[in-house]
């Protein structure tokens, strides 16, 4: 036991696989927990930060490889570049965690510090070009929904919070070997789920008393690697569509819901397929939630990256959701969080300005092109997102929607790129954590599946199965609530940031006190 508690590449590769598991659909939450304390004993092991991010390298490209594997089914090359690159920058906040144990004496200040330097992470991880949410701590907690209602306070990062200061709080009282610290772990460590098991408990009656509206979601399980989707062309895949709605569609819906890429090819606003659905719209009186890809042209202003320019028109390509109201009035949301590399490369925009003598053409090397507004469909009964697919695990650009008035959440996804895999398992895990942060159904409507609804304590109403040609239609009470955190905002994160840097100001103060001292 001795020599597992020594051996920097056991605790490193322990402490990768628990959090592996900890993930959907293996759901071992817990095994997070002594999955830090390991990783904080490896940096007590270790003689040098440059020794620790060594060591510490191979745990965490397990846990990405063994949690996200299924990227390589999309694409081999940019999956296993996605798994290296990520798990080096997780090396950098369990550096600067080190340097906190170093610096500091007081265990509750260790802990503080460390546990503010792992959200602060995770926080960033969400807000840049090379964003990859998808391996936050709180994530794997997406279904053990009963003990994570504290999320409508916090935002997910209060699981990520609950987790490593736990984890943190532990390791300080194994090592300095008090009781005390001892009881405040525990204390803590049961406290926080206890509190949201009672608030899981009291029944919501806001939910019974509000307005509904009725919602058929469609499941076309069309191929999602031949345009469109093996069919001859929109024509058929309308019809498709169109036929899958109607098996599922009572006399009269408000809102009818279709996936990602439903129309596999870009098609512009005013198109015959467009005004079809347009067509529609007006004679069931219903609204349309339409995943497809969107053109584009511009006759005045520019942006910086667009596609065309000599011979035709310039125009941009969006990855969307096309609005269609009851009335045929159309509109649109275009996707802002574009997955890096396969939809958009990282910086383009910096990268094109550094290219001056033109050595690529960065218009067509860009990729889609990104919105950057939460526009949603607005019907005189109900306000509803568009989130297409990645937009659905960034829990920021969620609230912007609900801020804005959603009286749900919509997503529409496509995961049939990566099989019957884990990925679309914790991608629908993931909308249950959405639901929670803003006391608001969801309803979910993906290619091949899993299409749902969510209930706003995360728990799942319904639900489709892999894989097959399916839809349902329910009934979606209309919500007004205003959680803490759809208030606030992520205030946790701020605090973080404003411990991190206050401990980075000391602790480089006392080492050069300290290097003062020894001249």
């Amino acid at each position: 036991m001795m020599n597992f508690f020594q051996n920097k590449w056991i605790l490193s590769l322990t402490a990768g696989l628990f959090l592996a598991l900890s993930f959907p659909p293996i759901d071992l939450s817990f095994l997070s927990i002594p999955a830090f304390i390991l990783l904080f004993h490896l940096s007590a092991q270790c003689h040098s930060y440059r020794q620790l991010a060594y060591f510490s390298y191979p745990g965490f490209v397990l846990w990405n490889l063994l949690t996200t594997y299924w990227l390589m089914m999309a694409s081999l090359a940019a999956g296993i570049a996605a798994i290296l690159a990520n798990a080096v920058l997780m090396t950098i906040p369990l550096v600067l965690m080190r340097f906190f144990q170093r610096r500091f004496t007081h265990p509750l200040h260790i802990a503080v510090l460390q546990t503010s330097t792992w959200v602060l992470y995770e926080y960033l991880h969400h807000h840049w070009d090379l964003a990859w949410p998808w391996l936050a701590i709180g994530n794997a907690w997406a279904n053990q929904i009963s003990l994570i209602q504290y999320i409508s306070i916090t935002g997910h990062l209060g699981i990520t919070f609950w987790v490593v200061f736990t984890a943190a709080l532990a390791y300080q009282s194994l090592i300095n070997n008090k009781r005390t610290y001892a009881y405040i772990t525990l204390a803590y460590f049961l406290l926080v789920p206890l509190g949201s098991l009672i608030y899981f408990a009291i029944d919501d009656p806001y939910v019974e008393r509000a307005e509904t509206i009725n919602v058929t979601v469609a499941q076309p399980n069309h191929d999602s690697y031949e345009d469109y989707g093996g069919m001859s062309g929109p024509t058929e895949v309308l019809d498709s569509l169109f036929a899958v709605t109607a098996q599922s569609k009572p006399a009269h819906t408000d809102l009818v819901v279709w996936p990602e890429n439903a129309i596999d090819k870009p098609i512009r606003m005013f198109s015959r397929t467009a005004n079809r659905i347009a067509d529609s719209a007006r004679t069931w009186n219903t609204g349309f939630v339409v995943g497809t890809g969107l053109f584009t042209v511009y006759e005045d202003s520019l942006p910086r990256l667009y596609r065309g320019g000599e011979q035709s028109k310039p125009f941009n390509i969006f990855n969307s959701a096309l609005y269609v109201d009851g009335n045929g009035e159309k509109s649109r949301y275009d996707k802002h969080n574009l997955v890096p590399f396969v939809e958009r490369i990282p910086f383009v925009n910096v990268i094109s300005r550094l290219d001056v003598i033109g050595l690529a053409d960065w218009r067509y090397l860009a990729g889609y092109g990104k919105g950057y507004t939460p526009d949603m469909l607005e019907t005189d009964k109900f306000k509803t997102s568009g989130l297409v697919c990645y937009d659905s695990v960034f829990p920021s650009w969620n609230r912007e929607f609900v801020v804005n008035g959603a009286d749900f959440i919509t997503i529409i996804t496509n995961d049939g790129w990566w099989g019957n895999s884990s990925g679309h398992k914790q991608h629908f895990a993931y909308a249950k954590l959405r639901a929670i942060e803003f006391d608001r159904w969801v309803v979910r409507s993906a290619n091949n599946g899993t299409s749902g609804i969510i209930r706003p304590d995360g728990s799942v109403e319904q639900y489709t199965d892999y894989w097959v040609r399916t839809g349902f239609n329910t009934n979606i009470p209309l919500l007004k609530t205003s959680t803490i955190y759809t208030r606030f905002g992520d205030w946790l994160s701020i605090l973080c940031f404003f411990s991190v840097l206050v401990g980075l100001g000391f602790g480089l103060t006392k080492q050069r006190n300290h290097s003062i001292s020894n001249e």
